[in-house]
């Protein structure tokens, strides 16, 4: 069963929602209860994340970025990343390439 257009939790008070990909291009939604983290990983594609609402930080390599609604931050192609939410929150993640990892049709 396809999980496009579903929202799917990914880790405790994270749930993600993967939009309809393009050849070489996704978004996904991913709202975040208040404290909660999406763990630290690493992935070979470029991701920009947008907040749509609430304030995150971000881990990258070590070095921690703030971002709030309407600011957006690059994460490199294998850089190790991870995110918690300061307040109740909702992301806008962009990738390129696809994610097949996640993508289930």
């Amino acid at each position: 069963m396809s999980n496009i257009g579903v929202w799917e939790d990914a880790e405790p008070g994270v749930k993600r929602k993967i939009l309809q990909p393009g050849a070489s291009l996704m978004m996904m939604e991913v709202h975040f209860e208040a404290g909660a983290e999406g763990y630290e990983h690493a992935h070979p594609h470029e991701q920009m994340s947008y907040c749509l609402r609430g304030r995150v930080e971000f881990t990258i390599e070590g070095k921690k970025t703030f971002i709030a609604q309407g600011e957006h931050i690059v994460i490199p192609m294998g850089a190790r990343h991870g995110a918690k939410a300061l307040e109740a929150s909702a992301l806008l993640d962009c990738f390129t390439p696809l994610r097949a990892d996640l993508i289930k049709y």
